[in-house]
């Protein structure tokens, strides 16, 4: 069987049944939340407001929703305990060439009884007040974008969440929807920091953005236009908005793109010279694999989303808009298995796609990337995508019944699955036979750098009244060797950190990166290495150490909860037990206070002594000065012993252990050191 024509007979039969005309749909109930929307009254007719292009109108909105799985009815919209919002918003059109379809798409911000702005959690999703109701515009599918975003945060990058709802407006049942999330700076959605018109220079000056290629039919203005070989690409400011921008800013990262255009013209892969230097290589390498999957064919030109963090790297994405992508095309013949999406001849986006895919290293990490992801059991494998698909459409067929019903666009649901399925079946092997080998960069040599300390929420006292200001993370190198730290940096959003170019670290020793320099100082006594941006999370966040191609070098994420120790606002601090253990386990972490940081804390490190080491019996414990107490901590973090002490010598007797790792830590009136011992 010819694969290439079954797939485009397929589509031309699915493209030539008869539309459905409009009807009516009697709607009662539904497996799927339901919206329901009323605009107020217009005074001046007396009948409900019409939703325009733009203001938003003011109207109620009600989400039914049994919290318990079972079905939802339109009689429950009185009943308090199935209602998941039941208050005010404002809402208008959105969309630019889908405003021409009967079937709207609307844009809406919920407000409190007051009529302020309130940030709301709905249907499960972080609290936040800008929401999108995705009418599915030109997908037969119904998934096309609800599949795409959810493959994107299934392999780690945010997209916004979704929910599938039907939609009444006014008392007109308006068919099947995705409920999602505005795409805007916020820690829960695109979490960078937001800029103001007074940061124009130093470090205030690089973030936070968000910054696209995109159409200009919404009336925004061009802020740069890059160069292609086939269209030019034009580039909107988003954050800031484009009538708060200042030169400063806009020249700014302007100037980002342009060392990312000059990078990749250049094929130059330094990790201070090269484009490592400019962008976030992983977030590239996701954004090209998703949109060269689904053969998307705005992907590059149009609704291409980049943001940059303060401090940080240029980032690719979130990814948007899918409606034509996976073999369908609505004004044109471009999404196809065979092709490069960013080499197609026609809407290509700016060079800099095709000279990074170009680009050895890069190509070589996309490819690892793409046969990481495409293997079985993966997140892109086809077998789990199928899978994926088949629990969705389980999810939607009541719906699309009434979707056809409603609007005559879904005549044959089943083909149309039929058919993605067999376009992603051809299209993963086209991009694996493609996308070249990974041999070279498989194996990356990578430094045994350790997070070793968090002060995720120091103590606060009068003297130091700002917790935020107190904040450190230390860096351990734990080879035997010292490690270049050019390229290496803090590779997830919420804070930020490169360190600079020919930075060294000593084999054995750790440095200290803080929120407040100056503060540091003064509370510990001594300088750290250097300054993050931003501040941890009180709670918990991901810390990812990395190189310059974004390979993972350390990766921990902590936590406020058990079994984490508790280090939340309590003067404590986390302390990896031994650089030898998983730190990504809570059971590697102690909890030490605050005031056991100083310089004679590492002085007094230096001179203890520990013997034998590995132990039969008794180990002896030798120190420059008195110890208070000795304790003995199992692999899991689990004490075994406590002892207090009195003099520079001590001696423990490891007899009665089982041969393994122990952690003995030493208290002196300088601190606690904690030393690895191995009991034979």
């Amino acid at each position: 069987m010819n694969l290439k024509i079954t797939l485009k007979h397929l589509f031309a039969f699915v493209l030539l049944l008869p539309a459905i005309a409009f009807a009516q749909v009697t709607f009662t109930d539904s497996n799927l939340p339901i919206v329901i929307i009323n605009t107020d009254i217009n005074p001046n007719t007396g009948q409900p407001t019409d939703i325009p292009d733009e203001p938003k109108v003011w109207a109620d909105m009600k989400i039914i929703f049994h919290p318990d799985g079972t079905r939802n009815y339109i009689t429950d919209q009185d009943n308090a305990d199935f209602l998941d919002y039941d208050a005010r918003i404002k809402i208008e059109l959105r969309g630019s060439t889908s405003q021409s379809l009967p079937k709207k798409q609307y844009g809406w911000t919920t407000y409190d009884a007051n009529g302020d702005k309130q940030n709301v959690s709905i249907l499960g999703m972080p609290s936040e007040n800008d929401w999108i109701l995705n009418g599915l515009a030109f997908d037969a599918t119904l998934m096309r974008d609800y599949l795409v975003y959810n493959l994107s945060r299934q392999m780690g990058q945010y997209a916004s969440r979704t929910q599938y709802c039907e939609v009444v407006i006014n008392g007109d049942y308006r068919g099947l929807y995705v409920l999602q999330e505005k795409l805007k700076d916020d820690s829960k959605r695109i979490n960078i920091e937001d800029i103001s018109e007074d940061d124009i220079s130093g470090v205030n000056l690089t973030g936070g953005y968000i910054t696209k290629a995109d159409k200009t039919t919404g009336g925004d203005p061009v802020a740069w236009v890059m160069q292609s070989d086939a269209q030019n690409t034009d580039f909107i400011h988003t954050l800031p908005k484009p009538e708060d921008v200042t030169v400063e800013q806009d020249t700014y990262i302007h100037s980002q793109f342009t060392a990312l255009e000059t990078a990749a013209n250049n094929s130059d892969s330094d990790f201070i010279t090269g484009y490592p230097s400019v962008i976030d290589v992983p977030t590239f390498v996701d954004f090209m694999i998703l949109n060269e999957l689904s053969s998307n064919v705005d992907a590059y030109q149009i609704s291409t989303y980049f943001h940059k963090d303060r401090g940080g790297k240029l980032r690719a994405g979130p990814v948007w808009d899918f409606n034509l992508s996976f073999g369908h095309d609505e004004f044109g013949d471009r999404s196809h298995t065979d092709i490069w999406q960013f080499d197609n001849g026609d809407n290509e986006g700016p060079r800099f796609w095709k000279q990074l895919f170009a680009n050895t290293e890069f190509k070589c990490y996309l490819s690892k990337r793409w046969n990481s992801l495409t293997a079985t059991g993966n997140v892109l494998n086809y077998d789990n995508l199928s899978d994926y698909i088949d629990e969705t459409v389980d999810l939607i067929s009541e719906a699309a019944a009434r979707e056809q019903q409603r609007w005559g666009t879904v005549p044959n649901h089943a083909a149309e699955i039929t058919a993605l399925k067999a376009f992603i079946a051809e299209r993963i092997n086209w991009m694996t036979d493609h996308v070249g080998t990974f041999t070279a960069c498989n194996d990356p040599d990578l430094p045994q750098l350790v997070i070793n300390r968090i002060n995720y929420h120091p103590g606060e006292s009068d003297e130091f009244p700002e917790s935020d200001d107190q904040e450190f993370i230390e860096i351990k190198n734990a080879g035997n060797e010292t490690v270049n730290l050019t390229g290496v940096y803090l590779r997830e959003l919420g804070i930020s950190y490169q360190f600079p170019a020919n930075a060294t670290l000593e084999a054995g020793q750790g440095i200290f990166i803080a929120s407040n320099p100056e503060v540091f100082e003064v509370r510990y006594g001594f300088a750290p290495y250097g300054k993050f941006e931003r501040n941890l999370s009180n709670s918990t966040q991901r810390l990812v150490l990395a190189d310059g191609f974004g390979n993972v070098i350390d990766d921990v994420e902590y936590d406020d909860d058990s079994p984490w120790p508790d280090a939340d606002g309590n003067g404590s601090y986390l302390l990896l037990t031994d650089t030898s253990l998983d730190n990504s386990l809570a059971s590697s972490w102690t909890a030490v206070e605050e005031s056991s940081l100083s310089v004679s804390d590492y002085v007094m490190a230096s001179q203890l002594i520990l013997y034998p080491n590995p132990v039969n019996n008794v180990l002896t414990i030798q120190a420059a000065e008195n110890i208070d107490a000795v304790a003995v901590y199992d692999v899991y973090g689990k004490q075994i012993k406590a002892m207090n002490t009195n003099g520079v010598n001590v001696e423990v007797d490891f007899s009665q252990y089982q041969s393994g790792i122990y952690i003995v830590t030493i208290t002196t009136a300088h601190g606690v050191t904690s030393k690895k011992v191995i009991k034979r």
